[in-house]
């Protein structure tokens, strides 16, 4: 990142569109954090002054009566004051540990409605890895967002205190006869205000100077904390153990690729970086605020000397010019911090700024009693975004809600490309794709999808109760629930569970959760897809992890599992095709026989035949 291309004013026009988006899911956190920077800048500063008035009191008249009272307001203000900041404080740290969980629902919420093409896509990936990195290593982002705000507020308040604080300083008189006059005179009155805003400035800008390393070294801290995260934690992930022990992956592997990442060892370049330059900026910077501190104190102590005021007011004044000055010093870092903070927004709103090109339509689905829904693809051809393939080239079929379809071929065949078309997950490049004659991007897009139930050779099943993961929420029908979980072959397991539909999957939330296999897992996909209930149920290698007795039971009862259902599956055996009423044959992207089992093995001359072949040896007729 260059922070060299970002402005100040782009900078602050990046901040307010976050706390914009912030304060839309922590309103809470912005006020917490804005009345307690304001009252942890009033506390010194109202203390500041009590104290001068309680040292001027004893320096001069000491009436007890008058001491009484000011040490009696000092208590009353300073115990008033640090209740408040307690409370405060609390409240915003509870917001805090909030502002995480809302930080990762802004990000949720964006992909959940990006285009699943944009979700696709590498770029994409890339650029959210890059923004969960920013604030992973330095806090950059919509983290630092909000930290801008008490920074700003305390320094606001400084600034506004201390110049309310030290105006007296300035209109109180040396004494015309005293040695120091001069320092009344009002070119050294503002020769005083330009050294201290010198100063001020010249530290700041160190400090921005420093800061500036971190967004420097942001890509190679990608890659760095990528195999730290990868390599780091390899180890104590279940599903990884036996590979790492039985091939010495920890050793052989993790460990040496450890070794060999030197990103943020004391060698690295960052290391190198804070150690020369950037180190050096920031001592600098440190270095110059000292400075300020002891001219401030210099030029306090000599019109106290000369006569201008008393004894308590010198503390007074010392507080006051210092509130002001290192105000000022904070506020012109912070707006250095912005625009720094700006690249990162810039990824940031980068990625949520990613547009839905996708048509969503604004036609209903006809909702069918007797679901018959005509599908066609007509001249459909499609390439993945970036590639210069064709995935599909010229596909042509129809088919009818309430068959049974089979889609086989080799890998990479455009089977699963297929599927993603016809659920919508990608529009073709070129062609159409017709339901009941309309083409489907004219449906609009929830409407259209909800007519699917897909179980994806990926799919995903979730550490909470079984019922919830057939049902896909947290309220749902348990009978219906048990009756799919029958369908798919789940019910003696379902009976061996000790909670039954409430029994928790996995360890991961609840020490009594159930591990179950991969056939089991299966199951409990397939009765989710059943649970939906929607015209079309899409199968991919539904049977893939299933045990030949399992997977013959599931074919037995196939018509009986998908009813009514317009039933497409795909499949690497055969065999197991036998039973649909149609078969597809892709290869290379396009269909290259269409017709039922009988048909297509009787040509041997077609690719079916080719494939049937290759696999009977493990077929028993």
């Amino acid at each position: 990142m260059n922070n060299d291309t970002m402005t100040y004013r782009e900078g602050v026009k990046y901040l307010m569109r976050s706390w914009k988006l912030l304060f839309k899911y922590c309103p809470g956190l912005f006020i917490s954090t804005i009345l307690y920077s304001l009252i942890v800048a009033a506390i010194p500063l109202v203390e500041v002054w009590l104290s001068a008035r309680i040292l001027n009191e004893l320096a001069a008249s000491r009436r007890p009566h008058e001491l009484m009272r000011l040490v009696l307001a000092q208590l009353i203000v300073s115990a008033v004051l640090a209740v408040a900041r307690a409370v405060l404080l609390r409240w915003k740290n509870c917001e805090k540990d909030a502002f995480a969980h809302m930080k990762d629902r802004i990000y949720a919420e964006k992909m959940m409605g990006m285009d699943y093409e944009d979700i696709d896509r590498q770029y994409v990936y890339d650029l959210y890895s890059q923004i969960l990195q920013n604030d992973n290593w330095s806090g950059w982002g919509l983290d630092a967002s909000m930290c801008r705000i008490e920074d700003l507020f305390t320094a606001l308040m400084r600034i506004l205190g201390g110049v309310g604080l030290s105006v007296t300083l300035f209109l109180s008189r040396v004494s015309p006869s005293s040695p120091f006059a001069w320092l009344d005179h009002p070119l050294c009155i503002v020769g005083i205000i330009a050294v201290l805003l010198f100063v001020t400035i010249a530290s700041s800008s160190c400090a921005n100077r420093g800061n500036a390393c971190w967004s420097r070294h942001s890509e190679e801290a990608l890659f760095g904390n990528r195999s730290f995260v990868f390599y780091g934690y390899m180890s104590v992930e279940r599903k990884r153990a036996a590979d790492l022990r039985i091939y010495g992956q920890q050793k052989n592997v993790c460990d040496i690729y450890m070794e060999k990442n030197d990103t943020f060892s004391v060698n690295s370049a960052i290391a190198k970086d804070f150690r020369g330059a950037a180190g050096l900026w920031k001592a600098l910077a440190s270095g110059l605020s000292a400075v300020l501190t002891g001219a401030v104190y210099l030029f306090v102590c000599l019109k106290a000397w000369a006569g201008a005021f008393g004894a308590g007011s010198v503390a007074q004044y010392v507080g006051a010019i210092t509130s002001l000055f290192l105000g000022l010093s904070d506020f012109f870092r912070t707006m250095g911090d912005i625009r720094l903070n700006g690249t990162y927004l810039r990824t940031t709103f980068e990625f949520l700024d990613i547009p839905n090109k996708m048509y969503k339509g604004s036609l209903t689905t006809e909702k069918r009693s007797d679901r018959q829904y005509d599908v066609e693809f007509r001249d459909v051809s499609f390439k993945y975004p970036g590639s210069d393939a064709y995935a599909l080239r010229h596909v042509n079929m129809k088919f009818k809600v309430g068959s049974r379809m089979a889609v086989v071929g080799m890998n990479g065949s455009g089977k699963t490309t297929f599927i993603k078309l016809l659920c919508r997950l990608y529009d073709p490049t070129e062609g159409e794709i017709l339901l009941n004659g309309i083409d489907i991007r004219k449906y609009r897009y929830d409407d259209y999808i909800r007519i699917f139930s897909v179980v994806f050779q990926d799919f995903q099943l979730f550490a909470m109760p079984l019922g919830q993961n057939v049902a896909g929420t947290r309220e749902y029908d348990p009978e219906n629930v048990r009756d799919c979980l029958k369908k798919a072959g789940f019910d003696d397991r379902l009976g061996a569970m000790p909670r039954g539909l409430d029994t928790w999957l996995y360890k991961d939330l609840d020490k009594e959760g159930v591990e179950i296999s991969g056939g089991e897992a299966q199951k409990i996909a397939i009765a989710r897809a059943l649970y939906k209930d929607a015209p079309f149920i899409i199968l991919d290698e539904p049977t893939a992890a299933l045990d030949p007795i399992a997977e013959a039971e599931i074919y037995s009862k196939f018509n009986d599992i998908v009813e009514d259902k317009t039933a497409v599956y795909i499949s690497h055996r055969l065999s197991s095709c036998k039973f649909c009423d149609e078969i597809l044959v892709f290869h290379e992207g396009s269909i290259v026989q269409q017709g039922s089992h009988e048909t297509l093995v009787a040509d041997k001359n077609g690719k079916y035949y080719e494939l049937w072949n290759a696999q009977a040896q493990y077929y028993t007729e």
